[in-house]
């Protein structure tokens, strides 16, 4: 099988300004602990503290590319990936894309020549983390980059997608040329949740590229809020994650799978009207270093394996192996070569 571009992410590229803070610094800022939301006005100043700290790191990230580079990292097949989204032409800009070359990732970028490089602050509190973004370039992707012949080429040899729900915010129009691409061409496309405010507050721009959706990964937290947002009047995520997987679909070549992830209980994974359950790979606490990246890294295993066409019991495990990884280092970063087996 040739694996060259088989799998392409689209997404919001972030660099992380990555920290251990205290309660008071939360606080300050009213921030809640493991928690994901878009920087507001008076955010923006935590962006230079977090800088002037001593336990500071500058990690690139953004959802949809940490899923990209720990499936890169999982397949060890040079340009097995490939990611498109937007960045500033300054110095954080030039970070990302060294940092992603050196993950084998083959990157196009489409350059904002006016707005700076989007980061994200990572506040990280007893291993648990917060996400604040401030999009800036990331915020200025259009879809005009992506129907460019050069950049179309990566989604025509695609035959996997995955984008994070964050880029519902963005470029949906871009979203939905690649969803319906995917169901003309019996290929599969995968979206997640991603963050309680992304259901409720893009609701209608997640409701109208659901049907496309052939895996919808979330955690648990994501699943409950899109039960309440639909009114479906349940907390329990089993029952939430089969609902979501026979929502109507636009193609009918593959049945919609739904994969939710609950922390340190077990993995549910809901089709056909079924659920099944598995265990994560626990952790003793005094190896937790942060949960920045968990997600991320646990979908970018499971997308390693089911590229390979391997059984989901192998997606699962494979994004287990990856999100134990991610969780005992600092941000979404991993040892050059993978043991998994």
């Amino acid at each position: 099988m040739a694996y060259e571009g088989i799998l392409l992410g689209m997404g919001n590229p972030l660099l992380d300004i990555s920290a251990v803070v205290d309660e008071d610094f939360l606080k300050k800022y009213d921030v809640k602990l493991n928690n994901a939301i878009l920087a507001e006005d008076k955010h923006l100043p935590m962006y230079e503290e977090l800088a002037a700290k001593q336990s500071v790191e500058y990690i690139a990230g953004g959802a949809t590319q940490n899923s990209i580079k720990v499936a890169q990292w999982l397949l060890q097949i040079p340009g097995a990936t490939s990611y498109i989204g937007c960045i500033g032409k300054d110095k954080f800009g030039e970070e990302m894309k060294k940092n992603s070359k050196l993950a084998g990732v083959n990157v196009h970028y489409y350059e904002d020549e006016s707005t700076p490089t989007g980061t994200c602050a990572v506040c990280v509190v007893g291993g648990e983390r917060s996400l604040i973004a401030n999009l800036s370039a990331a915020n200025c992707y259009k879809s005009e980059h992506l129907k460019r012949p050069e950049n179309w080429a990566l989604v025509e040899k695609a035959k996997y997608y995955y984008i994070a729900g964050f880029f519902l915010t963005v470029s949906p129009d871009s979203i939905q040329l690649v969803a319906e691409h995917a169901a003309a061409n019996n290929k599969v496309f995968t979206m997640n949740l991603s963050a309680p405010f992304i259901c409720e507050f893009f609701k209608d721009a997640q409701e109208k590229v659901l049907p496309y959706m052939d895996y919808v990964f979330g955690n648990e937290t994501e699943a409950r809020t899109f039960s309440k947002v639909h009114g479906w009047e349940t907390d329990n995520v089993e029952e939430i994650a089969i609902k979501i997987s026979q929502w109507p679909k636009a193609s009918g070549t593959h049945k919609r799978i739904t994969v939710i992830t609950q922390g340190a209980d077990p993995v549910v994974i809901a089709g056909d009207g079924k659920v099944k359950k598995f265990p994560v790979i626990l952790l003793p606490k005094e190896k937790l270093v942060d949960t920045n990246g968990a997600g991320d890294a646990f979908v970018g295993g499971f997308l390693s394996q089911l590229v390979q066409e391997k059984p989901i019991e192998d997606c699962v495990r494979a994004g287990c192996y990856a999100a134990n990884v991610i969780i005992q280092r600092s941000g979404c970063t991993y040892p050059e070569k993978p043991d998994f087996k």
